[in-house]
């Protein structure tokens, strides 16, 4: 019955109500045969209770529909902006609508692109009032554009071609800075990625280097490959310290590193000179292991990086050269140079794939401008490489070369005539050009560190034409030119040097029977120096007249059947690249020596360094002696 007088009840005061019944308490639901004392609420109590629950319920009501009716308004101008197809639409609908901040934002993206994809002139844009009153929108409410539209409109506004100056692109640069810390990293990279790459005045360097800072900080966000590379590529080079940070990144990718990552990646090094060691260790066991098909380009970009670093892979290097080898034809021209010279720094010689340069080169001749086959000729003589077709592509260097000679950078020429003494390819007219006084008075006056190395390439050019080249007839260079410079007094003694001379001073008996670190007129130092009589027994070297010092010590004509031997010590350096050929210039130089007279007694240090005891090398000294008297005999 109470349960029944409850509901009765209910229904008369909230019959009219569409809401939910209220609630029915516990106690009212009691089992009858308990005493139930039930309070009734007063009526004022229950309609004041109906009455706040509804004007809750209507608020909630109301204020959804505010909202809601703001968006058709706001999606209206968002889709006229969206649809337009032309400055002009976007400018109608800027000039009869009122916007916000986004929406002027929206616009001059939305005219950056029209323009970017019609290519249309920005300036009659720039100068509409119509588009003046978009600028002066978005600079009032700059605070409300959203943190994905700031970049874009950043573009946008460069772009357009606003002027630096001007008050609206500053106030974006600065609400970019305000912002940086509330912006994601991927924004923040293509900030900095941006901002490197436009023309920086004060302001732009100021927002740079806060981004810079960013991402030094933020360093540990970076999340894929891209952008690590990208960062690499960009901003590596404003920031050490980022560079750092994203060497140690690029390690923690470098499996995922696709073959154009690791191009990026290595010519951001080589460009910022890194040489990261751990990086292009693990690059280079990437592109070994995981057998990328390398197109050209990438090829030829891997082989001037690694030559740039002076870093040696021989598996790279080999699977490069297996696979520029069969595309050699189809190379461009300047592709077949870069590789060439890459491949020189490098001091590696492969000579089926050089084989192919040369022959390219003496097919397509009329491709390559002089600057570009004298440096081929240049590498050539650096690896000492000598194609098979030699005559035929020397006469084709002449013919190319010789009505240009008066044409070269002083410095080029000298180098060219140098490298073409290293070939034993120099002729009359090269030697001529560059050992005539009024050509060589400029360099020898030169005393810088660059100046004293071309002196002793003249040295050597002059070496050449006394030495190597019978029918030349002059000019040479005059005595008091001959001087080589003394090396620096600190330089450190390498263990065969040092070695070598503790082991002579054993072999030579006494000390005036040798001559350490001997210089001579020719260019070239001798390690030491010893005479032998007829006997092979040691002469004392200082007493006897030496044409090939510039001041002689001793002045008696050494005896008839005297021999004099030359040490040259080949360090590591000295050779090609896991081979046992010398370069070109130390192969000129134990060639021109030979030639001078002396027997020549080779001290690699593959052999030399291997012998454990000192008399071990004392022996293997006296029979290199034995052996060069020997050969000179038997001729």
């Amino acid at each position: 019955m109470a349960v029944r007088l409850v509901q009765r009840c209910c229904r008369q005061l909230f019959g009219g109500s569409t809401f939910a019944p209220l609630a029915i308490p516990a106690s009212l639901l009691a089992p009858a045969s308990k005493t139930v004392i039930a309070r009734a609420l007063p009526q004022a109590a229950l309609a004041s209770l109906h009455t706040s629950s509804l004007s809750r319920q209507t608020d909630k009501l109301s204020v959804k529909e505010q909202v809601y009716s703001q968006y058709p308004e706001l999606r209206e101008i968002d889709e006229l902006i969206e649809a337009a197809s032309s400055p002009e639409d976007l400018l109608h609908v800027a000039e009869h609508h009122s916007l916000k901040g986004n929406q002027a934002s929206a616009v001059v993206i939305q005219l950056s692109r029209l323009v970017m994809e019609k290519k249309l002139e920005t300036e009659s844009i720039l100068q509409d009032t119509r588009f003046q009153q978009v600028l002066k929108v978005l600079n009032s409410q700059l605070s409300q554009v959203w943190n994905s539209a700031l970049l874009p409109l950043l573009k946008s506004l460069y772009l357009l071609g606003l002027e630096r100056h001007k008050r609206e692109l500053r106030s974006v640069m600065q609400e970019m800075r305000w912002r940086l810390r509330r912006l994601n990293f991927r924004q923040i990279a293509s900030l900095a990625e941006y901002m490197a790459t436009i023309e920086q005045v004060e302001d732009q360097n100021e927002l740079l280097s806060d981004v810079v800072k960013h991402l030094e900080l933020r360093w540990t966000e970076i999340g894929d490959t891209r952008a690590v590379v990208t960062l690499m590529v960009k901003v590596g080079h404003l920031s050490q310290t980022l560079m750092d940070r994203l060497e140690d990144k690029a390690l923690e990718f470098a499996e995922q590193f696709t073959a154009e990552d690791i191009r990026k990646v290595a010519l951001a090094l080589a460009l910022q000179n890194r040489r990261s060691v751990p990086l292009l260790r693990a690059i280079s066991y990437h592109l070994v292991q995981k057998h990328f098909i390398l197109s050209t380009s990438i090829l030829v970009d891997l082989a001037f990086a690694y030559g740039k670093l002076n870093f040696h892979q021989t598996q790279v290097f080999q699977k490069m050269a297996s696979d520029l080898h069969s595309r050699v034809p189809e190379m461009a021209h300047g592709d077949v140079g870069r590789c060439i010279k890459s491949f020189a720094y490098l001091k590696w010689l492969n000579l089926p794939l050089f084989e192919a340069f040369a022959q390219y080169i003496l097919d397509n001749a009329d491709r390559f401008t002089v600057l570009q086959l004298c440096n081929i000729i240049l590498s050539f003589a650096r690896l000492n490489f000598q194609p098979s077709r030699s005559e035929n592509f020397y006469n084709m260097i002449h013919e190319k070369l010789g009505n240009q000679l008066g044409s070269l950078d002083p410095h080029l020429l000298t180098d060219l005539v140098w490298s073409l003494c290293v070939l034993q390819q120099a002729k009359t007219p090269y030697l001529q050009s560059v050992l005539a006084r009024p050509f060589y008075s400029q360099l020898l006056d030169d005393q810088t560190p660059r100046g004293q190395n071309y002196r002793l390439k003249l040295m050597h050019i002059n070496a050449a034409a006394r030495l190597e080249c019978p029918g030349y007839q002059g000019p040479f260079l005059p005595p008091e030119a001959l001087s080589a410079t003394e090396p620096p007094g600190d330089r450190k003694a390498t263990p065969l040097q040092s070695s070598l001379q503790e082991v002579l001073n054993v072999v030579a008996k006494d000390e005036v029977n040798r001559r350490f670190n001997v210089h001579t007129v020719y260019g070239w130092q001798l390690d030491a120096e010893m005479m032998l009589n007829g006997d092979n027994q040691p002469l004392p070297v200082k007493d006897f007249a030496a044409s090939h010092l510039l001041q002689s010590e001793g002045t008696k004509p050494p005896p008839h059947g005297t021999r004099r031997i030359a040490f040259l010590r080949w360090e590591f350096p000295n050779f090609s690249s896991r081979s046992k050929d010398l370069l070109g210039r130390f192969a000129m130089a134990r060639r021109q020596l030979q030639a001078a007279g002396f027997l020549i007694v080779d001290v690699p240090y593959y052999e030399f360094l291997e012998l454990k005891s000192e008399w071990q090398k004392a022996a293997y000294l006296k029979d290199k002696m034995n052996k060069a008297v020997g050969a000179e005999m038997a001729k």
